[in-house]
């Protein structure tokens, strides 16, 4: 029941990325992985044509997706491909969505995420502006699958910071979430590690939060700090910076017992549904 959170600091060519991956997920496999999560932007970091490579994935001239379902084949891997640019299936020219896809030990798609929160934020860093919705579509749907490890939600990076996604995922079943992401250095240091253990604790699923943890071009840095939160709130593992392959095992008794101890699902109350109503005050 080992699960695996990869940190790469990938760069703008594909194939280098694609063969430091390769690498990470090998190791993954021979350390007793059954699952194994990218980063956000595995494939690439920093360019500019996100559009182009979303294409060619979507009419089957990229190179990420043969490599992908041929890595968890061989590997007999489940793998989170922590994020790529595809448009919606049988769109080729619609725009792309950061998608987070998981892929099965046969090399099956078996269920897609798309990146629903947009990084559309000015940071104080060297580039100073993001704008994720220049080049991506948002989701629209909430994804939990069944895996070998037990049942994952996706979730992606900028979505941390949006605890109803989270709680939406718990509600359908997750015990697992995963969060590929590409966090900037100026905002990881402030919130990194406290939106993954908050957003552990109040899902009480383990957080495989995969990362980018380096310089790349654009100029980018990234946060790095991947780790491997438990239900709990304990990191059971983390790497600062640079490429690293972090395992932890899923303790299934353990975490049913501490939904026992804290059923917070049973005693959960929603303004959607109508369960509480903002007070109306009159002067």
């Amino acid at each position: 029941m080992k699960a695996a959170v990869i940190q790469m600091v990938s760069q703008d060519e594909v194939q280098a990325n694609l063969q430091r991956a390769g690498a990470l997920l090998e190791q993954a496999a021979s350390g007793g992985a059954r699952l194994a999560v990218l980063p956000e932007n595995f494939a690439a970091m920093g360019r500019k044509d996100a559009a182009a490579i979303g294409r060619a994935e979507a009419l089957g001239e990229g190179p990420i997706l043969p490599w992908l379902k041929r890595a968890a084949r061989d590997l007999k891997l489940w793998i989170v491909a922590g994020t790529l640019p595809l448009p919606p299936f049988g769109q080729p020219d619609a725009k792309a969505h950061a998608c987070s896809l998981l892929i099965d030990e046969h090399g099956e798609v078996v269920a897609r995420y798309d990146k629903l929160h947009l990084f559309d934020v000015d940071v104080a860093d060297n580039r100073g502006r993001y704008r994720e919705s220049d080049d991506y579509a948002q989701g629209a749907q909430v994804v939990v699958a069944d895996t070998p490890v037990g049942r994952l939600g996706l979730s992606v990076c900028y979505d941390l910071r949006f605890p109803e996604l989270y709680s939406a995922l718990r509600a359908a079943g997750a015990e697992l979430i995963t969060a590929p992401a590409a966090f900037t250095a100026v905002t990881g240091a402030a919130h990194w590690e406290v939106l993954v253990r908050a957003r552990a604790i109040e899902t009480q699923c383990y957080l495989l939060a995969a990362a980018q943890g380096g310089a790349h071009p654009g100029p980018r840095e990234t946060h790095g700090h991947a780790m491997i939160v438990d239900p709990w709130g304990r990191i059971l593992a983390e790497q600062a910076q640079g490429e690293a392959l972090l395992l932890a095992e899923r303790d299934i008794e353990e975490q049913a017992s501490i939904r026992a101890r804290m059923p917070v699902l049973s005693h959960r109350r929603f303004f959607s549904q109508g369960a509480l109503r903002p007070a109306h005050t009159s002067e």
